[in-house]
């Protein structure tokens, strides 16, 4: 558990959270309990006899802070995408492949890779005590050919017990993707995707900026590696669970554990959203309207921007989308417009939605009942 809340990549501290919610908030989520007490806490479900870790939310790694390297290890975990009661949950996939990122928490998505225009990277995959081959293949920048990560093309696996040093040059600015390219079909599925980010020089943070990975699942795959007697082809491949981040609501509205929007009123907010599933999702912001300022590491002209309010986000897309916390103070809701994709089972609302919560509005009976519902401890 990291000091930030909101997470990845906002700088809303966990502190700044229960100020903004003030006495009476902080007193109505003191009684919210749902059991659920944390990655640190909770290893049941088993595989092969042995308990699984929870994946942990993913955290931005700032590369350049560490002399440009970065280790990544392949973990089998679980992933409790909402591990309450409410809205159709618990919506749990018994076995997923974690990344983990040098000592820190193993998760799902994987660790957002960050790093600035020109500072190259080393990225390690340490696969001494995996199970599986894996590799990895990063989207977006020009990179030598023994670097692109397909073992097909350029003859690098990474068997288990091995290590391999990927060398990647940080030449094209933008959010962009990074996965393991090994029976792509199945391991992108078991969890193994994550982002990477390279700032361009000189660039401007805005007030609140966050990462927001969209994952759809089919969760026999999970299951069967899991060790159930369950019937799964990626040829016939039928999602059923839908992720921001890798949690689904109302855990994606957890200030810990998912990735609410917490702004203050006049905040510029920007959102890179990254789709490591296989289908596409018409993302839509309630009462805000944004301008679609990136997309796959390109600038998207200023004369060229408009305001909107849904954008389609198809495979391995990745749009930045920009706008002003503008509107009456209070929670609104992001989600994709598939509305079978913002469900939980047969239960709606639940899936791939997410929120814009305003400061001024964590006060509110409503907001603690939210929270009551994603599972939030004060």
């Amino acid at each position: 558990m990291t000091d930030n809340i909101g997470a990845p990549g906002t700088d809303f501290s966990r502190r700044d959270f229960v100020k903004a919610t003030g006495t009476v908030g902080v007193a109505g989520l003191a009684g919210c309990s749902t059991g659920y007490q944390g990655p640190a806490q909770q290893a049941t479900g088993t595989q092969d006899g042995e308990q699984l870790p929870l994946a942990g939310a993913p955290e931005v790694v700032d590369v350049h802070e560490q002399n440009n390297q970065v280790t990544l290890r392949s973990v089998t975990s679980r992933l409790a995408a909402h591990p309450g009661d409410s809205m159709g949950g618990p919506v749990e996939l018994p076995a997923v492949w974690a990344w983990q990122a040098d000592d820190r928490t193993p998760s799902v998505p994987g660790p957002v890779i960050r790093t600035v225009e020109g500072e190259d990277i080393e990225v390690t995959l340490d696969n001494t005590d995996a199970m599986h081959p894996h590799t990895l293949h990063f989207h977006g920048v020009r990179k030598t050919w023994e670097n692109d990560g397909v073992p097909t093309t350029t003859g690098i696996t990474v068997a288990p017990g091995e290590k391999h040093t990927y060398e990647i040059p940080a030449n094209v600015p933008g959010t962009h993707l990074y996965h393991c390219h090994y029976q792509t079909h199945r391991h992108i599925d078991m969890g193994m995707y994550g982002v990477f980010r390279v700032d361009p020089e000189g660039y401007e943070r805005a007030d609140q900026e966050l990462f927001m990975t969209l994952k759809d699942w089919d969760s026999r795959l999970n299951r069967q590696i899991a060790g159930e007697d369950v019937s799964y082809s990626p040829r016939d491949r039928s999602p059923d669970v839908f992720t921001i981040n890798g949690r689904s609501a109302p855990r994606t509205l957890h200030p810990e554990d998912g990735s609410p929007v917490i702004v203050s009123q006049g905040d510029t907010v920007r959102l890179h959203l990254a789709n490591n599933g296989y289908m596409s999702h018409p993302i839509h912001t309630h009462n805000h309207r944004f301008r679609l300022v990136q997309k796959d590491g390109s600038d998207v002209p200023e004369a060229a921007q408009y305001e909107q309010d849904i954008v389609n986000v198809a495979p391995a897309e990745r749009k930045t989308i920009e706008f002003e916390a503008d509107a009456d103070p209070g929670i609104y809701l992001i989600h994709c417009h598939k509305v079978s994709h913002a469900m939980n089972g047969n239960s709606y609302p639940g899936g791939m939605v997410g929120a814009i919560v305003y400061e001024e509005a964590m006060d509110s009976d409503l907001f603690a009942e939210l929270m009551d519902y994603a599972g939030y401890e004060a």
